[in-house]
């Protein structure tokens, strides 16, 4: 029973860093490998405030939310006035540079011997300490992630965000700010992925390096990919789809080296036959794409 438990926690965590990447790459069109740096981020700040400080995750997130929000904020400043293949490459450059950073500076981070014993969070006085009662509270911060996010995609600002994705050219030519939304987009998503980073850090009571490495980022794109572009609910279908199914391998019998092994070659082939056959995804939504569909709503709002 506890392992199905935590399963669905790792399912809730991937679902905020999948929706904040999806705000990014489904709704905006920014292809950005650089999230699990975010996700890190998060998790470090956390561990650190809970470790020296002592400070309550009511404390600490928000902390991990506002360095990451100013931290996007400066990559995206520059990065975001290049070419989109320029952006990518940024990312992976600020990517490697966070690992870097984690695996290195050992005096602040651990390196790779990482922060071990990180406490867990209370509520009320009462530590949320078993695996029910976290799954209950992680499920907590993606529900609320789900609603903000679905709501502010709704709005005249996501709509926005989807027209930039399919004719930026055209928004433009309406007067929006286009730099100023992606701008926007990509703090917003930054910030959302350090609260999944935080929330991994409490659940573990450890973290180093390897879990914040460009796989993960990759990891966290395919998921988004595989769940659909441009659908928060295919977020949350992808983070089950490729945490629950290479769990199946656990009771095959074979050798942990192999089977991790195995699960590269899934994640890989898995993306590889949607690219090919289905890359809008499970439930990727590109009615927007058609002709007419985005400019008329952005028309609405301009």
């Amino acid at each position: 029973m506890d392992y199905l438990l935590h399963i669905l926690i790792m399912v809730a965590i991937y679902s905020i860093v999948s929706m904040s990447l999806n705000v990014l790459a489904g709704y905006t069109g920014l292809l950005s490998v650089s999230h699990a740096a975010f996700y890190g981020i998060g998790a470090y700040t956390t561990a650190l405030l809970a470790l020296n400080a002592g400070l309550p995750f009511w404390i600490n997130i928000p902390a991990g939310i506002m360095l990451s929000g100013v931290i996007a904020f400066l990559i995206a400043w520059p990065s975001l006035r290049t070419y989109d293949d320029y952006f990518v490459i940024t990312t992976f450059a600020f990517q490697i540079i966070v690992f870097s950073m984690l695996n290195n500076w050992v005096s602040f981070t651990g390196g790779p011997l990482g922060l071990p014993g990180i406490p867990q969070p209370e509520i009320f006085g009462i530590k949320i300490s078993s695996h029910i009662s976290f799954l209950i509270f992680v499920v907590t911060f993606a529900a609320l992630t789900y609603l903000f996010l679905n709501r502010l995609m709704d709005s005249p600002f996501g709509r926005i965000l989807k027209a930039i994705r399919e004719d930026e050219i055209f928004t433009t030519s309406l007067g929006k700010d286009v730099m100023r939304f992606k701008l926007t987009a990509f703090v917003i998503g930054a910030s959302i992925a350090s609260i999944s980073g935080s929330l991994y850090a409490y659940y573990i009571s450890f973290i180093d390096q390897t879990s914040f490495t460009i796989m993960e980022s990759i990891f966290i794109l395919s998921i988004v990919i595989i769940g659909g572009a441009g659908n928060l609910k295919g977020s949350i279908v992808g983070s089950a789809l490729l945490i629950f199914i290479p769990e199946i391998l656990r009771f095959v019998g074979m050798p942990n080296s192999i089977a991790a092994n195995m699960r590269q070659i899934f994640y890989g082939l898995l993306l590889v036959l949607f690219m090919m056959f289905r890359p809008q995804g499970i439930m990727g939504e590109f009615a927007f794409g058609k002709e007419g569909g985005v400019k008329e709503e952005v028309k609405k709002d301009a």
